[in-house]
């Protein structure tokens, strides 16, 4: 298909982006290519324009797409031209005359702060190394707010138990040091060992997230880990990696953690990105103050 291979490799390798964003922007460009062969059968490429990818907008909207997802899909769009415009194979982006659909923005879900201790109190997790891996799965995710592919992609190299650190390689090959706890010391110590007791000494350059046959975990099982123990001790709609992300960031800003400060420990470019959270916050405050002001 014309173009969307060499884009999605650049994806892949260069802006190192999760497996996930790859797949849904393949799915979004392939659709959108479908679109214009049966809409505008003549039309390349470089004859697509901003009149084109309005009517794809309007007809995704008469099907019921939500805007966030016309959204995403825009922003695969966005990013295809801008790649291309980048190495000279197009000469015209489209896109810069192209306004997307306004979304109203959702605050993140989180789970709170006594479920999450629960989680890690109750005895939920059995002594197998499935077990022990489960949990340091869900506990780095608590301790450190990293995304699933920051996870996934984790070695044993990358672990400093001596000062109690993590490196991270995040979006845009951008590197970041996350500390964490003594709790999560003791609990990555004790799954090295059994790991070491399956698969031999040498932990050296090994990811760290293994199945039982020493596979490397893929996305969905990791997910789906997630998934199984959340719902153990939440009823919140959104049970994933992200919601844990999510309440790392809000448990952080609820007990007094400095905005820049969580937003270092995300890996976000911006702050903008790490505003939402303290809507969160401020809900909580309200909360309080409430329960509290003799006038509330």
């Amino acid at each position: 298909m014309p173009h969307i291979p060499h884009f999605l490799n650049y994806l892949q390798t260069e802006k190192r982006a999760s497996e996930h964003t790859v797949v849904s922007y393949r799915n979004d460009l392939e659709q959108f290519l479908k679109y214009v062969e049966k809409a505008f059968p003549d039309t390349t490429w470089e004859k697509v324009d901003a009149a084109i990818i309005r009517t794809w907008i309007v007809t995704l909207m008469e099907e019921k797409i939500s805007p966030r997802t016309i959204n995403r899909k825009m922003s695969a769009l966005k990013s295809f031209y801008k790649y291309h415009i980048k190495i000279g194979s197009l000469k015209n982006n489209p896109m810069l005359l192209v306004h997307t659909p306004k979304v109203r923005q959702r605050l993140p879900q989180f789970v709170e702060e006594m479920d999450m201790e629960k989680l890690f109190t109750v005895d939920l997790f059995d002594d197998s190394f499935e077990g022990w891996r489960d949990r340091t799965v869900l506990e780095l995710f608590y301790a450190t707010g990293m995304r699933l592919s920051e996870l996934r992609m984790l070695t044993f190299d990358d672990l400093d138990l001596y000062n109690n650190q993590v490196k991270v390689l995040g979006k845009r090959n951008k590197e970041r040091i996350i500390p964490f706890g003594h709790i999560f010391q003791n609990i990555v110590k004790k799954y090295m060992e059994l790991y070491k007791e399956i698969f031999g000494n040498s932990v050296q350059n090994k990811y760290m997230f293994v199945n039982v046959k020493g596979k490397h975990l893929a996305p969905k099982t990791i997910y789906t880990i997630v998934r199984k123990y959340l719902d153990m001790i939440t009823t919140i709609e959104k049970r994933s990696p992200h919601v844990i992300r999510h309440s790392f960031a809000t448990h952080l800003l609820n007990r007094g953690a400095d905005l820049n400060t969580v937003k270092e420990l995300l890996g976000h470019s911006s702050l903008a990105a790490t505003q939402i959270y303290t809507h969160n916050s401020i809900e909580k405050l309200k909360s309080i103050y409430q329960q509290a002001h003799p006038r509330a």
